[in-house]
């Protein structure tokens, strides 16, 4: 081992070591990830002591400074341990691909999310390549190792999530997904194919009762299981992720923990008020022209992309998507007859949307009342309500939970309440007739929250070429 002379160390390296242990220290009690204090010795001998040979890549075993791929593969893993850094506790980019924003946000936008607003979270899977999100460029294969996997803790952050707070967050239904179909998430395609069974055929539930919708959906979902397992291959393989290695999402927050949410006819309520819409917020309208033929003109004031315009109908008759204030101009076009929000009634069959049971006979456009729950409330449990909390009991708080002769167990206890262990939000698309939010998936617990949109740093319109792709008026636009 390499003798120390403290003698012939600088008194600017013990300046620099001393400023970077003081660092290290704080951020180890920032995180408070106390085992980190191992490292201490490490942070000490790569500022002051030198002891461990830390230019090995730079310098051969003559002590000769070394160049090409050595000095290139010595950069590269100096900028991808600061980018670990970066992307794990301060900043993100994100892509938006879907329509569910519009018009507050639009496809093509990239977004730069802090982590730093809502509080960074110490990773699940803290081993993992830097600038993905759960697989490699091109390929299926995981950007992460399974071990060490680490339980959920959130560091300090300058402020809790708002109501209309535009959040970018982990699918919470995203935990297994077949990798070709990820859209329905795993447990609708379960749902349906097991549906799609029974109809094929009845002779599958003769002679079955079902006491309540979580015996019904939990034998749709075992059929279905196996009709999807044994079609893995041709889905790419099924697969189950940690909280922040699944896929990411962005919706605006409707309701905070604690609150009551409703919809009524399209309009939102929020502990029995009415939440007002951001002007970005837009419905689908069925629209009757006097018989003329929309041009792109018209498109392209309404701000309809092609993708909206190709399931809208060619004339004279359409389907578009629209805010308030351009149905209200497009209704007082002297080319059109009429101009009708389009509304789903409520649905008794329980299919539609979440919590998939027909004792909630709701809508996309009639949902709820449904409360949010807190970190420390308790609720009552029977036979109605355990499908509402089932997924925060089981995948999101890693419990069991069971129905057998009318008696509810968790964890193989007979119990009738559960106190909940974290706070839950209710996330919606401004686009709200295109979006696949918490109506269909339900809730969105504290531990998937990522982080919280700044600003559009550049957007790029997918129905123009790339040179005149770029929304020059959107760029560094502040999100609200």
């Amino acid at each position: 081992m390499k003798k120390i002379d403290f003698s012939d160390i600088s008194l600017k390296r013990w300046i620099t070591g001393g400023i970077m242990v003081v660092l290290f220290l704080l951020v180890v009690l920032w995180t408070g990830n106390w085992w980190l204090l191992l490292l201490t010795p490490l942070v000490v001998d790569c500022y002051i002591t030198n002891i461990l040979p830390w230019d090995i890549l730079k310098k051969d075993k003559d002590g000769k400074r070394r160049g090409g791929l050595w000095e290139l593969l010595d950069t590269i893993i100096f900028a991808l341990f600061w980018v670990y850094l970066i992307q794990l506790f301060l900043l993100q980019m994100y892509k938006i691909p879907t329509s569910s924003l519009e018009k507050s946000l639009l496809v093509g936008d990239h977004l730069m999310v802090s982590k730093v607003n809502y509080g960074p979270r110490m990773p699940n899977a803290p081993i993992y390549m830097p600038m993905t999100q759960n697989s490699l460029p091109f390929s299926n294969i995981k950007s992460y190792l399974e071990w060490p996997l680490w339980g959920y803790h959130r560091l300090a952050g300058l402020e809790k999530v708002e109501r209309k707070d535009i959040v970018v967050f982990n699918f919470p239904c995203g935990d297994t997904v077949c990798i070709n179909m990820q859209n329905p998430d795993y447990y609708q395609i379960l749902l349906t194919e097991g549906a799609n069974e029974v109809r094929k055929s009845r002779e599958l539930i003769k002679g079955l009762t079902f006491h309540n919708s979580w015996e019904r959906n939990h034998f749709l979902s075992d059929l279905g299981r196996k009709r999807v397992w044994a079609a893995k291959d041709a889905l790419g393989g099924i697969t189950w992720r940690p909280v922040d290695k699944r896929e990411c999402y962005v919706k605006r927050c409707i309701g905070l923990p604690g609150d009551t949410v409703e919809i009524r006819h399209n309009v939102v309520y929020i502990n029995g008020e009415v939440l007002e819409d951001e002007p970005g917020v837009q419905h689908n309208y069925y629209i009757k022209t006097s018989g003329v033929i929309l041009n792109d003109r018209f498109f392209e004031q309404l701000g309809i992309s092609n993708e909206d315009r190709q399931v809208g109908g060619v004339g004279p008759d359409y389907f578009l998507p629209l805010t308030k204030e351009k149905a209200e101009k497009v209704k007082n076009m002297p080319t059109i007859a009429s101009i009708v929000i389009d509304e789903e009634e409520r649905d008794s069959t329980g299919l539609s949307v979440f919590p998939f049971s027909q004792d909630y006979p709701w809508s996309r456009d009639n949902y709820g009342p449904i409360w949010m729950p807190t970190k420390g409330s308790t609720v009552t449990l029977d036979d109605k309500n355990i499908m509402l909390y089932e997924r925060i009991i089981t995948s999101y708080e890693g419990h069991t939970l069971d129905y057998k002769n009318g008696k509810i167990y968790v964890d193989g206890k007979e119990t009738s309440e559960y106190t909940f262990a974290m706070d839950y939000y209710w996330m919606m698309g401004d686009n709200r007739h295109k979006s696949a939010d918490s109506r269909y998936w339900g809730f969105v617990p504290e531990d998937h929250i990522v982080g919280k949109p700044l600003y559009v740093w550049l957007s790029l319109d997918p129905d123009k070429d790339f040179f005149g792709s770029i929304r020059w008026d959107r760029m560094f636009m502040p999100i609200k």
